[in-house]
């Protein structure tokens, strides 16, 4: 019951006590008066043993009533004086939330500054939800806008040959996210790699990211534009921060062609159970564009012919799906699937027979100083036959296109020192990857044969400097191509 609506309550109980008391108090009185009446109709002297003996009038003392009742009209009082101070604090509350509501459009204005720096949940586990997870509505006193960025850069120094040494700015990164509103916001990623980018530079200027979210309800978000594909474990979360090592991992970008993205509309669905679903249509590889003499292909496959949505061919729709579960605390069990035709009706493709597979399962636990993590990775390209066919080549320079390639790693990290913000984390990664692991059958003595599977071994560690900024140093050793050994030192930061 409200405060106000039991003060009428008990305002009404006490004028019904005292009329109450009132009445009482009248009786006593009438009493009182004929009791006086008839004492004068007695002698003096039975007046005077009457008065000696008897006791006081009625009148003189309360009735056990009216005592009652002045019980319960001091503990109404009582009560009423309390329900006034709980009104007067109602009051002053309701004051105090009014000013609020007014101040608060004031520290709402869009302000653009840096985005805060990603915590290792944002780096290693956003993991989280890979990159997707659903993030809560800005509230008036959050910036409508973002700055964020990460970048790199590495050192690399060959055992056998020294010309292939090489400093390089490996990529700049800045992004930029708006909220239009609660319900609403734009994420976008300009990079340039290798510092420079013109005609006759290697660099690149690219568009990483540009793409709208609209959160449907609390588990519902939809993406519309250029995203990050969910495949394995660092293709959405990429920053150098997130991941050990100089360089990326060998299966996520030899097989997994990070950083990978594409054109469509993507779901984000997150269950209360962990369960965190995404999928969607893209646009796809378009393999028609394969060069057989271009050495690139056998490097990564899907690499060298991904769109990234620059006049992308886009005849056919590719299908994708990612499940991640995280239902204990510090682990990561997923995979995602993806499908679509790479021949996206170009003569080249030659029956657009090119359809494009690939699928990894990954896991990731955590537990104090401890972090492990696996990641497998398979990719087949169908109806290649026709293709390889027609750009019929020899020896070592004719690269045609595999029917299947894949990759493993296992990782194991473990934080051995941390002082104030400075931690250190020694780590071991185990890979094994083919780009080329089998050929379609286009007769005897044409096929290509099977490269051999190459075996990658990195000993190294991680200096990690506040939240944002990260050294690295790591030792890598191969067991096909030994002219790959070499020494990595690295700098990176991610805001």
């Amino acid at each position: 019951m409200k405060p106000l609506h039991r003060l009428i309550l008990l305002a009404g109980a006490c004028l019904s006590l005292c009329s109450a008391a009132q009445a009482q108090t009248a009786t006593s009185q009438t009493a009182d008066t004929a009791n006086k009446t008839a004492a004068k109709a007695v002698t003096k002297k039975a007046a005077a043993k009457a008065a000696s003996n008897s006791q006081p009038p009625a009148s003189s003392a309360p009735s056990a009533r009216e005592a009652e009742l002045m019980q319960r009209l001091d503990k109404l009082a009582t009560e009423v004086e309390q329900l006034k101070g709980q009104v007067a604090e109602l009051k002053q509350q309701q004051a105090q939330q009014a000013a609020a509501a007014t101040s608060a459009p004031v520290a709402a204005a869009p302000v653009a500054v840096p985005a805060a720096a990603p915590t290792t949940a944002t780096a290693n586990a956003s993991q989280a939800v890979n990159g997707a997870e659903n993030q809560p509505a800005a509230t008036p006193s959050e910036p409508a806008t973002v700055l964020t960025g990460y970048g790199e850069i590495n050192y690399n120094r060959y055992n056998k040959d020294s010309s292939r040494d090489q400093a390089d700015m490996r990529r700049f990164v800045l992004g930029l996210q708006h909220r239009f509103d609660a319900k609403t916001k734009m994420v976008g990623e300009l990079e340039v790699e290798h510092a420079v980018s013109s005609s006759s530079d290697v660099g690149e200027v690219e568009v990483e990211q540009a793409y709208v979210e609209r959160q449907l309800n609390n588990q519902l978000a939809l993406r519309a534009g250029l995203f990050l594909m969910p495949a394995g474990l660092l293709n959405e979360n990429h920053e150098p921060t997130a991941y050990y090592g100089v360089e990326r991992n060998f299966v996520e970008t030899a097989i997994i062609p990070s950083t990978w993205r594409e054109g469509g509309l993507q779901m984000v669905a997150s269950f209360d159970n962990g369960l965190t679903l995404q999928t969607g249509l893209s646009t796809g590889f378009d393999v028609s564009k394969w060069a057989t003499d271009d050495a690139e292909t056998a490097t990564s496959p899907l690499g060298s012919v991904h769109q990234e949505l620059q006049q992308a061919h886009a005849k056919d729709p590719a299908v994708f799906a990612a499940l991640n579960w995280r239902g204990v605390p510090g682990l990561q069990l997923g995979g995602s699937w993806f499908s679509g035709n790479g021949g996206q009706g170009q003569a080249s493709a030659f029956g657009g027979k090119l359809r494009v597979t690939l699928w990894d399962l990954h896991a990731r636990y955590t537990l104090g100083a401890l972090d492990l993590s696996t990641v497998y990775a398979r990719g087949t390209i169908s109806g290649t036959a026709d293709f390889n066919t027609h750009n019929l080549g020899s020896g070592p320079d004719w690269f045609p296109i595999p029917k299947s390639f894949d990759g493993a790693y296992v990782q194991a990290a473990y934080k051995v020192w941390s002082w104030d913000d400075l931690s250190l984390s020694p780590f071991v990664r185990a890979e094994r990857y083919n780009t080329r692991k089998s050929f379609a059958d286009i007769g005897q003595g044409l096929t290509a044969d099977a490269a051999p599977t190459e075996q990658a071994y990195t000993l190294g560690a991680n200096l990690n400097v506040g939240q944002g900024l990260v050294l690295k140093a790591d030792v890598q050793r191969f067991k096909q191509n030994k002219d790959n050994n070499r020494l990595d030192l690295g700098l990176g930061w991610s805001f």
